[in-house]
């Protein structure tokens, strides 16, 4: 049997968690990872220490792998579109990752098409800032177009002392700003497309936040079957509308009155999805390992009634320790996921853990209790 090789921009816990899922499909696996004996190459990842901006890393991936893909969307798009135009066949499409990069383009691209999105406007200067900040009634964020992530380059602003701040905590980078949403819920979508544009979605999730990172994950959403359409098919159209096969996570806002907007996609596997290891007939890692090796797409269905995921985020800065695994996995229904990732920092994604149960408040309560018996 002539193994295939699937290489991943990225090695960390979303690399190891598509390496566990392409081993039993009989693929080998190859990552790009700054650093040596990152999370992926825990779990049998071959790796090329490299820069994900490090044109000499990605052109030694392309040799070695038959199919690439990504596993965050901050690396150099130049040099995937170079090594696709050499032949590599690169998932998503680097064109998709080059628009996902940039926050300010991928809004104007959905709005282009008629996807409901937030008010937005860019800017350029200060003064343009406060033109905005008028216009959107006293309230809104200053995002940085590139580069964001788990809250990190958004601020809230509110006055002219809040954007002169924005402007000094943000020197130098390309901005927009936002309007301040008064959303009700944030809801998210996990879809897939394959090779031939065929498109299946995921359960839709409320995805809950503190400090601006992704805490809990409730499936399925607790809102009514007319939000559950919206969000369902607005999550196809901008699937249909990106290049490249590969698993997408859509994040939404929920309005009082019932509108769905988008708030932004990732191009690769997303913690919104993480529960579908547990609770799904396929994992988001297996189907983006299908999808990006042109197999076909798995069912996407829940094969449980509901399901909590809780991220484990380190409490202190400094080395690993880990207590409470055994408690936490005495509960019914609890499973837990471990990254390797070493030192521990406050609210790095150190683990997530996912409960199912009959009802997402059973799920809940599950997941929150497991939660508190755990500390790292």
């Amino acid at each position: 049997m002539n193994q295939k090789t699937i290489g991943i921009v990225g090695g960390g816990q979303l690399g190891r968690m598509l390496t566990l899922a392409a081993k039993p499909l009989g693929f080998q696996v190859v990552v790009v990872n700054p650093q040596p004996n990152g999370p992926a190459s825990l779990v049998g990842a071959k790796e090329i220490i490299g820069d994900l901006y490090d044109q000499a890393a990605l052109a030694q991936l392309a040799e070695k792998a038959d199919y690439i893909t990504v596993e965050i969307e901050h690396l150099s798009a130049d040099a995937l579109e170079a090594l696709e135009q050499s032949g590599a066949v690169i998932n998503p499409a680097p064109s998709t990752i080059r628009l996902i990069q940039d926050k300010l383009k991928q809004k104007e691209f959905l709005e282009q098409a008629g996807v409901p999105l937030a008010p937005y406007v860019a800017i350029t200067d200060k003064q343009s800032a406060y033109d905005a900040l008028e216009t959107f009634g006293g309230k809104m964020l200053i995002k940085t177009r590139h580069g964001a992530y788990d809250g990190r380059g958004n601020m809230v602003v509110a006055s002219e002392a809040d954007i002169e701040a924005a402007f000094e905590a943000f020197n130098g980078r390309g901005l927009y700003a936002e309007g301040f949403v008064p959303f009700e819920r944030e809801l998210a979508v996990m879809v897939a497309r394959d090779m031939q544009g065929a498109i299946v979605t995921y359960p839709i999730v409320q995805t809950i936040h503190e400090r601006n990172i992704c805490t809990e994950v409730l499936v399925p959403a607790p809102v009514g079957e007319a939000v559950l359409l919206k969000a369902d098919t607005i999550a196809k159209k901008v699937a249909g509308l990106l290049e490249g096969a590969g698993t997408f996570g859509i994040e939404m806002f929920v309005t009082p009155d019932g509108e769905v907007l988008v708030n932004e996609m990732a191009p690769r596997v997303h913690n919104s999805g993480h529960y579908t290891t547990e609770a799904c007939r396929t994992s988001q890692f297996e189907q983006h390992i299908r999808a990006i090796a042109g197999l076909p797409l798995g069912e996407t269905d829940m094969v449980v009634p509901a399901a909590v995921m809780v991220n484990i985020l380190g409490e202190r800065d400094g080395e690993t320790e880990l207590t409470g695994l055994k408690e936490a996995l005495q509960i019914p229904g609890v499973s837990v996921h471990l990254y390797d990732k070493h030192p521990t920092k406050v609210d790095r994604k150190m683990g997530h853990l996912t409960a199912t149960a009959p009802t997402v408040e059973e799920a809940r309560r599950r997941a929150e209790q497991a939660r508190s018996l755990i500390s790292i």
